[in-house]
């Protein structure tokens, strides 16, 4: 089965004719701090359970659920998941938050944040760093660090999972202090 998709504007759209919109965003609580559409929740894709959250929408189950993250690509993940768990009603936002920032919907902005995206990336090239140093200064065999993220690289753009985003998303710098207990909180903020 193909995930369904929506673009920002048709989201907009459908906000602006008063339809019921549930969204969640399922990044890390500080991306979605940093950025967020209005309606949007966060419920970040390493915690997301979609038995729990079909449940506890209520009377609301035959409407569309809206997912979104950055660019759409955890974003698709997470609507996978649903697929998988046996809920076909998922709607990914083509382009993520970026898209919906570009396309002018009404987001909350709060402190600038390093994207995961790029944390994977900055370790990533630590790592290939440090292999690299320590094999040509300590020992040659150290260089098997290098090698090894490379090939975690190779796997992760293959099956489009990356091992390090999800062990970043769940470092320290990545939380949200005095954040709920329950992500199903929503917060009524304006544009």
């Amino acid at each position: 089965m193909s995930i369904l998709t929506i673009a920002p504007q048709q989201l907009a759209q459908l906000a602006r004719d008063g339809k019921p919109i549930d969204l969640i965003d399922v990044r890390t609580p500080v991306e979605f701090q940093e950025v967020h559409v209005a309606q949007a929740r966060n419920i970040p894709l390493d915690r997301l359970d979609p038995a729990a959250i079909m449940q506890a929408r209520n009377g609301s189950r035959q409407e569309p659920l809206y997912v979104i993250c950055r660019s759409g690509s955890r974003g698709r993940q997470a609507c996978e998941k649903f697929v998988a768990a046996g809920f076909a009603n998922v709607v990914n936002v083509e382009g993520g938050t970026l898209a919906c920032v570009e396309a002018g919907l009404p987001v909350v902005r709060g402190k600038k944040t390093i994207s995961l995206e790029r944390q994977v990336r900055i370790a990533a090239g630590s790592l290939v760093l440090l292999g690299v140093l320590l094999g040509w200064i300590v020992h040659p065999a150290l260089a098997g660090l290098a090698a090894f993220v490379g090939a975690g690289l190779i796997f992760a753009g293959i099956t489009d999972t990356c091992g390090m985003g999800l062990l970043l998303a769940r470092m320290p710098w990545n939380q949200v202090k005095n954040a709920p207990a329950s992500c199903f909180a929503t917060k009524e903020v304006g544009s």
